[in-house]
C-alpha cells in the first residue's frame, strides 16, 4: 500500500530523452497535457487541450495523448540513471502545466525523488498555492515562467491577468523549499523593450532566495503544429529577436537587478 501512489495515472504527449536544458545537467523532459494559458506564441499547442487530440504531421496523422501511470513514467525516466549520475541531472516536468494535474504531477516527482533523482519543475505557476505547496517537499529546482508585469498586457496575450502567478512567486521564494530561477520568454510585441525586462528583472531580484534570471528568445519552431491542429498560428508574421536585441535585453536584466542572468536555460 505504501507505494500506491504509483498507480497514480495522468495524461502525456511526449517523454523527451537526453535533454540539456530545463534543469541541471542531462534529464529527462515529461510534457503533461493540459494548460489553462492560452499563450500567442506557445511552441506546444498540442499540449494545451487535456484530450487526446490528432495532429497531422508531415501529412500524417498522429495521436497526440496517453494516459500512463506514474510507475510506467519512471521505468522510462529511470533508463538513464548513469547519465543523472554523471551530470547531475534527473526528471523535468513540463507541459502545458503540469499544475493542472495535480496528484499525477505530486506523484511523478515524488517517486522521482524516493529513486534518488534530482527533480525539476518547468511552469507558470496558475494554480492555487496549495497545489504548489504539495509538491514543493519533492522538488529541487521551479524554473518559473514570469512573462510580464502588467496584468492587462499579460491578459492580452495569454488569456490571464498575471496577480496569481506573481503572488505564487512571492509565495515560493518565500518558502525557501526548492531553487526558485524565473524565466523570461521574450516576445516581440508583448515584452520585448528593455523597460519591460527591467520591470520582471526588478520583480525577480525581490524574491528573497532567487539568484538567477534566465532570458528565452521567441521562436515560430511550433508554428507547423498549429496547421496539423487545423489552428491558425496569430505570430506568423513576428520574426525573432536578433542576437544584438538580446545582448541588449540581458544588459538591462543585469542593470535592473543584479542578478545572474543569462539568455537560454
Amino acid at each position: 500500500m505504501a507505494e500506491a501512489y504509483l498507480d497514480t495515472k495522468g495524461r502525456i504527449f511526449d517523454i523527451q530523452r537526453y535533454s540539456i536544458h530545463d534543469g541541471k545537467g542531462i534529464r529527462t523532459i515529461v510534457f503533461l497535457k493540459g494548460c489553462v494559458l492560452r499563450c500567442k506564441w506557445c511552441c506546444n499547442p498540442e499540449s494545451q487541450e487535456y484530450k487526446i487530440q490528432t495532429m497531422t504531421v508531415q501529412g500524417k496523422p498522429k495521436i497526440v495523448g496517453q494516459d500512463v501511470t506514474v510507475r510506467e513514467v519512471l521505468e522510462t525516466v529511470e533508463k538513464d540513471r548513469p547519465y543523472y549520475r554523471r551530470s547531475g541531472g534527473g526528471l523535468t516536468l513540463s507541459g502545458g502545466e503540469s499544475l493542472c494535474q495535480p496528484d499525477f504531477c505530486t506523484a511523478l516527482l515524488r517517486g522521482a525523488k524516493e529513486r534518488g533523482l534530482t527533480t525539476a519543475l518547468e511552469s507558470m505557476a496558475c494554480a492555487d498555492y496549495a497545489i504548489i505547496e504539495r509538491i514543493l517537499p519533492y522538488l529541487d529546482e521551479y524554473l518559473m515562467d514570469i512573462k510580464h508585469t502588467d496584468s492587462q498586457k499579460h491578459k492580452e496575450f495569454t488569456g490571464r491577468g498575471n496577480e496569481r502567478m506573481l503572488e505564487n512567486a512571492r509565495k515560493v521564494a518565500a518558502s525557501g523549499q526548492t531553487e526558485l530561477i524565473i524565466r523570461v520568454p521574450v516576445i516581440p510585441t508583448f515584452n520585448a523593450t528593455e523597460p519591460e525586462i527591467e520591470g520582471i528583472a526588478a520583480f525577480a531580484a525581490s524574491l528573497p532566495g532567487v539568484r538567477k534570471l534566465h532570458l528565452l528568445p521567441y521562436h515560430r519552431l511550433g508554428q507547423d503544429k498549429y496547421e496539423g491542429l487545423g489552428r491558425t498560428y496569430e505570430m506568423k508574421h513576428i520574426l525573432p529577436p536578433t542576437a544584438e536585441h538580446m545582448n541588449a535585453l540581458l544588459a538591462a536584466a543585469k542593470r535592473a537587478s543584479g542578478l545572474e542572468c543569462q539568455i537560454g536555460g
